[in-house]
């Protein structure tokens, strides 16, 4: 599945940027759009605001020039997946995932079979009654995963959730998340300082240039989908890790 680049744009950022009371200039000038059903990775080196830009998408928090548009994304059609599970660690697994549609007012029994075909889908239908601290950290953040799917978002927002995992765990979580984009339709912004996840995961990625954060490269990625864990050792694959690791190095320059 892919972006289709002649439909509105679901996200549109136009001349973005955001400074903070100290003085740091974050962002700087970002024009972004984003088609329905992309998967757009932001990545760039550490520091360079892809979470900033992320948050001023999600309406976490207000550009301080330009502006952001969400099309057709209705109230609660956004899901955030943050780089820590942030889990309520008094609560299950089922009860965690239950969060955001208590917040919206909906009745557990009313929820119930959305949250149980949610905790199935990342893997999780035979931990419902489990609490976090018996769980892995990859499966603490399989929980935040459902949280940020429970309310069946059109924009689904992703923080470096797979960075403080180890290699196989987050290789996994790569095609588990892949196998389940085309099936629910998200439109899909990932933020990410691997160059490697990016190529895995995206059609498209996005280069931005150490802070103030910039656009310095717009990169459509050609591998076909669905992508396995094959595709890691594809000579395609690895000339676009080569072609977006030499983008990064100079916008980190």
């Amino acid at each position: 599945m892919s972006g289709d680049a002649a439909a509105a744009p679901l996200v549109e950022v136009a001349g973005a940027g955001k400074s903070f009371r100290n003085g740091t200039v974050a962002l700087a000038g970002i024009d972004l759009k984003v088609a329905p059903g992309a998967f757009l990775s932001l990545l760039g080196p550490s520091g360079c605001g892809k979470s900033t830009l992320l948050r001023l998408i999600a309406g976490l928090a207000p550009p301080s020039a330009g502006h952001i548009a969400l099309n057709g994304v209705g109230k609660g059609q956004i899901g955030f997946v943050f780089q820590e599970p942030t889990l309520m660690p008094w609560a299950t697994v089922w009860d965690n995932a239950y969060l955001p549609l208590r917040l919206m007012g909906v009745a557990r029994a009313a929820a119930a079979a959305k949250i149980e075909a949610t905790l199935a889908a990342v893997g999780l239908d035979a931990f419902a009654k489990t609490y976090p601290r018996e769980l892995s950290g990859g499966m603490k953040m399989r929980v935040s995963i459902a949280r940020a799917l429970v309310t069946e978002p059109q924009l689904l927002l992703l923080d470096e959730p797979f960075a403080a995992l180890d290699e196989i765990t987050r290789f996994k979580l790569n095609e588990d998340l892949l196998a389940l984009w085309p099936r629910h339709r998200w439109t899909v912004i990932f933020v990410t300082h691997s160059v490697f996840e990016s190529v895995f995961l995206s059609d498209r990625i996005v280069v931005m240039t150490k802070r103030p954060g910039r656009i310095t490269a717009d990169v459509p990625i050609d591998l076909p989908y669905p992508r396995q864990a094959a595709l890691r050792t594809d000579a395609g694959y690895t000339a676009q890790c080569a072609r977006l690791s030499a983008l990064l190095a100079a916008a980190a320059a």
